[in-house]
């Protein structure tokens, strides 16, 4: 479903992925460890089309997204691709419910098919009674939970995550591991996850291993290590994060604006209710 060859990038001198070759196939759970700087976060950009490749091609699902357009790209992405970060990143004046609409709204759903998705989404993740909450009075479990849901509302062929529970808790850390195979189990979702958790890295279905740029190994579930753990410090997210992640809901339209496609009129609103 996902296949990647020959994948180059540098950012001036710096080499940092140095000829990636990769399959995943549909319904499989990935996990790409490695240390800082082993170029993880830049593959899961590029293959999440975020970011351009020096060299290579990259096709999800028979599609060729190295050769779209900029527009056609966005396109894509906003309707194959979910994202999932360590920070949610959800809009702070907007409810959980909204904020799970936001990608629908920008695909063009309708107003009507986006809730109804959205309220199937927050009941799966056992949210429900939190639908019209806005962030601050959500706990980081879920948050967490509403980004998820969020990444899934376009029913995406793969979702990708970095590092998504590097800010939790281990109760919640746990659960969302669990999610993600509950999903896999009950939609056949794919996931690419880019973790330092080692314990996450050992449930998946493979774990593949990336040092200085190159793939180093791929371990099946049944030989990857689940006994240490050797998690990276939580770093503080910055404005450039946020802009990066904000952009893989995918694009509003030239001159359209996030809070424009949210903020329907007052009769559209109660129609909906209705």
């Amino acid at each position: 479903m996902i296949e990647i060859k020959g994948i180059k990038k540098s950012f001036g001198s710096l080499e940092v992925l140095k000829g990636i070759d990769l399959t995943i196939q549909k319904g499989e759970v990935v996990s790409i460890v490695g240390p800082s700087g082993a170029g993880k976060t830049t593959l899961l950009q590029i293959i999440g089309t975020l970011d351009k490749p020096d060299a290579g091609t990259v096709y999800v699902d028979s599609v060729d997204v190295t050769s779209l357009s900029q527009k056609k790209l966005s396109d894509f992405r906003n309707r194959h691709i979910g994202f999932v970060f360590q920070f949610h990143q959800l809009l702070p004046e907007f409810t959980a419910l909204e904020n799970i609409m936001i990608p629908a709204y920008i695909a063009g759903t309708s107003k009507k098919a986006a809730h109804k998705r959205a309220e199937e989404l927050l009941q799966f993740m056992g949210l429900s009674e939190r639908a019209n909450h806005k962030p601050n009075e959500l706990s980081g479990g879920e948050k967490q939970r509403v980004a998820v849901a969020r990444a899934l509302v376009n029913n995406p062929d793969v979702i990708l995550a970095d590092e998504p529970s590097g800010s939790l808790d281990s109760k919640n850390k746990e659960e969302l591991h669990q999610l993600f195979f509950d999903l896999r189990d009950k939609f056949g979702q794919t996931f690419v996850i880019v973790t330092h958790d080692e314990h996450l890295a050992g449930i998946t279905d493979r774990t593949i291993r990336m040092r200085d740029g190159l793939l180093e190994a791929e371990a099946p579930v049944e030989t990857a290590t689940t006994n240490e753990k050797a998690e990276a410090p939580v770093a503080a997210a910055t404005s450039e994060d946020a802009s990066l992640e904000l952009s893989a809901l995918g694009s509003a339209g030239e001159g359209d604006d996030v809070t424009d496609v949210l903020h329907a009129s007052d009769e559209e609103n109660q129609t909906l209710e209705a």
